[in-house]
């Protein structure tokens, strides 16, 4: 009886280890430099992968393989939207949560994926008779199911983020990623086509599934009707709604080029935002991962919080701005190295897109405060009217093609959408308007000095060379940072708090 109770209580004790949050505080500031490295190393490695698998994979199957896939994304792409349904930032937000709660979210997210799963498999033979592509019923069934390791996941991945188990979760995403790279390699290898590729998707989210349930020992309870999660399906139902309106406003601007101008002209501005924003959600990507566990912690304490979130945006800000600075001045060059010299029309589509690059990576950070605050029903309302405003911007721009398009969507991005969020933003919380405009005058400063700097550079040089314009360009635009933040007393400050978040990473 004595051995029964004593390993009962330890089963529950293990079992609270994943909602008490308390313990956290204390040294929250290594925690979150050295989270922050470690998701930006697993971004990186994740990004190596990528890369890799794409070069290997383009060798092994045809354009058509890759093609066939893209058409059921269509499909599936859209309901991945709906797979947590909001309900693991409620897990990682919420200051408390119970065991029940957890398990009742859980039960809801499983029936959730499966429904999604079953949809998937009825309107996949519509799929395949809009593309006219024999076998797309399949595999459009078989990728949609796939979505049902993630609803058995996502709680568990939810409570280690809470936890700020950042090596676990970075080595969950490497090893599935990698796990599903080498099955799809040889699947192809061995002349699988197409379904080289559905494999890895398969095998990426089997394994990712597995290492979730081996490295997190929570499992969940049965559903509960009286647990609480009410409060926790509104939060999810409206960051849900926030992302189903991001995702469309997000992809109206190919919809609307692709319908006016045909493909070519969609080609050229798709390939230019999708390399603008690549080194942009480099960095983003692995910090909310990081930022809003921390900033859930910090709720109680408004001006710590105010500081901590501050001194990120200017971060951030300090990396997009000047790098935003220095693509603009260099549109053509990058364009030439990066994608070719039959690519050269996309160059203006570049230059104008590099305004969105400084307004976006800081308007992400916005869904920080909304989602740690509580405020998602805020974060709908805002999306929706920011959503609006986008497609708006695109349609003014249609007109004239995807450089008109590039152009409106950015000014209006810089002078009507950020002004807008950054208002709405500070009506209430601890974070005001005024701090945000803040954080940007210095990084504001760099960037006009760099942009300045490489364009004097760009015509002291006169080069025809493209890569040796780069290399040259790149190099006064790192001094003219470091000169810029050494002239002024706020920028010596920024540069000896990078030192100082460099030691405390290093610290153990």
């Amino acid at each position: 009886m004595n051995f029964k109770s004593s390993s009962y209580f330890n089963k529950v004790r293990r079992r609270e280890e994943f909602f008490a949050t308390e313990h956290l505080k204390s040294g929250i500031k290594q925690r979150s430099v050295r989270g922050g490295a470690i998701m930006l190393a697993v971004q990186a490695g994740k990004f190596f992968l990528q890369l890799s698998s794409t070069c290997v994979l383009a060798r092994l199957l045809t354009p058509s393989d890759f093609g066939f896939i893209a058409m059921a994304a269509v499909v599936t792409g859209f309901v991945n939207l709906f797979k947590d349904m909001g309900l693991s930032m409620a897990t990682v937000q919420k200051v408390e949560v119970t065991h029940a709660q957890v398990s009742t979210l859980f039960w809801i997210n499983l029936g959730v994926v499966i429904a999604l799963a079953l949809g998937t498999a009825a309107i996949a033979p519509l799929v395949e008779w809009l593309y006219g592509e024999p076998g797309l019923t399949l595999v459009t069934i078989v990728l949609g199911s796939l979505i049902i390791f993630a609803g058995l996941s996502v709680q568990h991945q939810a409570l280690l983020q809470r936890q700020m188990r950042y090596k676990s979760l970075g080595f969950i995403d490497l090893t599935s990623m990698f796990i599903g790279i080498v099955v799809g390699v040889v699947f192809a290898w061995h002349g699988a086509g197409y379904w080289a590729l559905v494999a890895m998707t398969g095998a990426t989210a089997a394994s990712n599934a597995v290492l979730v349930w081996s490295v997190c020992s929570w499992r969940p309870g049965l559903p509960n009707r009286r647990s609480g999660v009410r409060s926790m399906l509104v939060f999810g139902g409206n960051l849900t709604g926030f992302n189903l309106i991001n995702f469309f406003s997000r992809n109206a601007d190919n919809a609307l080029i692709g319908w006016w101008w045909g493909s070519g002209p969609l080609g050229l501005y798709s390939k230019a935002y999708g390399i603008l924003l690549l080194p942009m959600r480099q960095i983003t990507v692995p910090l909310s991962q990081v930022a809003i566990p921390v900033l859930s912690r910090l709720h109680d304490d408004p001006e710590r919080y105010r500081r901590t979130y501050l001194r990120v945006v200017q971060k951030i800000a300090l990396v997009a701005v000047p790098l935003a600075a220095f693509l603009f001045v260099t549109s053509d060059w990058v364009i030439e190295v990066v994608l070719g010299p039959q690519w050269t029309q996309a160059a203006r589509i570049f230059a104008w897109l590099s305004i969105a690059a400084v307004t976006q990576p800081i308007s992400s950070t916005a869904g920080w405060l909304f989602v740690t605050q509580d405020r998602t029903k805020e974060l709908f309302l805002i999306g929706l009217f920011s959503g609006v405003l986008i497609v708006t911007s695109f349609v003014v721009g249609l007109p004239w093609g995807p450089v008109g398009v590039a152009a409106s969507y950015s000014i209006s991005g810089a002078l009507v959408r950020l002004p807008i969020l950054f208002w709405y933003i500070g009506r209430r919380g601890p974070v005001r308007a005024s701090d945000l405009y803040a954080s940007l005058v210095l990084p504001l400063f760099v960037g006009a000095g760099v942009a300045g700097a490489v364009a004097l550079t760009r015509w002291l040089l006169d080069t025809q060379n493209s890569l040796t314009g780069i290399l040259a360009a790149g190099f006064v635009a790192a001094v003219t940072m470091v000169i810029c933040l050494v002239s002024l007393p706020i920028g010596r400050d920024t540069l000896n708090d990078f030192k100082d978040l460099l030691v405390t990473g290093l610290k153990r």
